[in-house]
This record gives C-alpha cells, structure tokens and sequence, in this order.
C-alpha cells in the first residue's frame, strides 16, 4: 500500500468513526458527495460540521439536552440564514468539546461555513428540505495578507545552517550529526523545487528519476506529475541516497525516501519541527514554515522567468489566478518597472 492510499484508508475510517455521533442524515450526505469531494475534504466537513452540530444543541431551546446524534431533518428544516450567521460569530471564540477555548479567523470561519453550505445543498437538492438558507449568508471576507518568503541571502545562510547546524542548542546538535544529511536533502528539494510538505512525506525512493533529475509526486486531488530539479537538489538528494540505502526501515516504511529517527516515513509534522529549527537561529523576522520555503521557490522562479503560468503548473495551481493573487506584489512591481522602458520623445539636447 503506497502512502497515499495509507493516507485515504486512514482519513475514511476516522469519518467512518464519527458517523455513529452524528444525525442520521448525515450517512447519506457523505456517501452522496464521495465521488466529487476527497477523502480529506470529507473529513473536514464532518468535523466542521460537528461544531455546527453542537452549536444547535446549545443554542437551540427545542434540542436543548439532546445528542448530535438526536437531531432530525425537522430541526434543520428551523434553520435560517440568521441561524447561520450566528453560528460564523459564534466559532469566533468557543470551546470545544474538551473545553478548551479555540478561535477562528476568516479563513477559518469560510471552511465552516462552506461545509454548512455543502450540507444544506446537499438535503435541499434531494428534497429533504424545503429551501437553502446557506445560500442566503455571505462568504466572510478574507483578507490577504503579505506573503512571507526568504530572499536568496536568507535562503543561502538558511541552507548553511541546515548544513552546520551551529546554531542549534547542544541537544539539537547531538541529532543534527545523525540528521544533517538527510535534512540538508529535505530542505533543498522543497526549496528547489517547492513541492508541499506532504508532497514531500509522500515520496518513496523509486519516485526519484536521476536519468531526467525528475521527481514522480501525487498532487493535491490524487493526479500524479512530475517535478524536475537542479544540480543542487541532485547532488543533496544523490548524498542522502547513499545513507538512506544502508538504514533498515520499519515494517510499511521500506520504500519511504525520507525516514525518521524511528526509522519510520516521516511526517509532516516532524518537517514542520525541521523547518522551524533551523530558521530560528538565522532568520528572525519572519516565521518560516515548509509553505514559506515553497512560497520562496515560486518568488525566484517569477522572477527568474516572469512566467505567472510556468510558476502555476510547476506549483501545481489548477486555476492560475491563485497563482497570481499569491504573487500581486512581485507583478505590480514589475508593472511599475515597465514604465521605465517606454519614451515618448527623445530627451531634449541642451
């Protein structure tokens, strides 16, 4: 079993797991949406969707005492859009079923309300209800922020302390000297190449094609591609391949390219703890997480190319104008540049 499929057998049994707790509805809503939402999406919405859940049987007087699993298509059918609304306000701060406070900002509350709205389209489209009110509710606003990314002197000292590891506490280097290489390999392919995280979690070693300097990966939705890199992702993952041969890897992790400590397939988490390790000691105004070192590859490929749809398939965006709201700033910059290179009239001679 591959890593992806791990991954999806993974994500349907715990919603398969939540289904009991939710209302009866609920099964077949996401056996209804299985063929055009993924495994991971489905597992979103299910959890989201819990929230909402809870949020009725605290709000609603009708279900007061009642179970998530006890509410019926005719206490969904009293839901409004204001109900709605006040569910958006509601997770701004709410505590959770452990009790514990969480918060959501716009993107958060977005996420929520589109797993509502797939679930009111859903009953409505099946005449299970009589209307849509998600329909009705306004897609928070989501303001975009400023892309943090490194420049290519922070990208240098970044890789040299992935290398060194001089800044690390003594406890950090006691395992950078059994890490460095692998790290070092980590590091430069998602710079070089700005794969995701879990693109990179997922690879095995016979996805790695030295003949083309191609790497075979799985993209978000499932599609395979194929990235290529450059001699210094080459010669890092050619370094690391040498060590990676001679580790025994646990049972189900035989043919992962990147092992923990453990021995076992890394995982994203333990890059994440990777990445945040090595930037805080050389790059101290800017919180660099793996998205950052993609972000920071597609910086220097615009700029190199000033291709906005190179930059989009190599990333893997299927609709480039996410590509280009990621990338606004660098474009405007550029626009202004543009208006150096026209002239009107000749400069006049003294």
């Amino acid at each position: 079993m591959t890593y992806q499929e791990e991954q999806k057998r993974d994500m349907t049994l715990k919603l398969r797991a939540m289904l009991p707790d939710m209302p009866c509805f609920c099964k077949e809503y996401f056996r209804g949406i299985e063929q055009s939402n993924s495994e991971r999406t489905r597992l979103g919405y299910a959890r989201d969707l819990m929230i909402f859940f809870r949020f009725l049987t605290e709000t609603d007087p009708e279900l007061k005492g009642k179970e998530v699993k006890e509410i019926t298509l005719t206490d969904i059918k009293r839901v409004d859009a204001a109900r709605i609304e006040e569910f958006l306000d509601h997770v701004t701060y709410y505590n959770n079923e452990n009790n514990e406070e969480l918060k959501n900002g716009e993107n958060g509350k977005a996420r929520k309300l589109a797993a509502v709205r797939s679930l009111f389209k859903y009953l409505y489209r099946h005449e299970m209800i009589p209307g849509n009110p998600a329909e009705l509710v306004s897609t928070p606003k989501i303001h975009e922020k400023n892309i943090i990314r490194m420049d290519v002197d922070e990208i240098a000292r970044y890789l040299d302390e992935v290398e060194s590891g001089e800044k690390l506490t003594k406890k950090q280097q006691a395992f950078h000297k059994a890490t460095k290489t692998r790290d070092l390999a980590i590091m430069t392919l998602m710079l070089g190449t700005g794969i995701r995280v879990s693109e990179c979690v997922g690879l095995d070693i016979n996805d790695v094609d030295f003949n083309n300097n191609g790497i075979k990966i799985v993209r978000k939705g499932g599609n395979e591609s194929v990235v290529y890199f450059g001699q210094e992702v080459r010669d890092a993952l050619k370094n690391y391949l040498d060590e990676r041969r001679q580790i025994q890897a646990k049972a189900g992790s035989e043919d992962a390219l990147f092992l923990s400590i453990q021995k076992k397939r890394i995982t994203v988490r333990s890059i994440e703890n990777l990445v945040g390790k090595y930037s805080n000691g050389v790059i101290t105004m800017k919180h660099i997480s793996p998205h950052k070192l993609r972000s920071s590859y597609g910086t220097e490929l615009y700029n190199e190319t000033g291709d906005i749809y190179l930059v989009a398939d190599v990333l893997g965006h299927k609709d480039v104008n996410t590509t280009r709201r990621h990338y606004a700033q660098i474009e405007d910059s550029r626009r202004r540049e543009a208006a150096k290179y026209v002239h009107l009239r000749e400069d006049e001679k003294p």
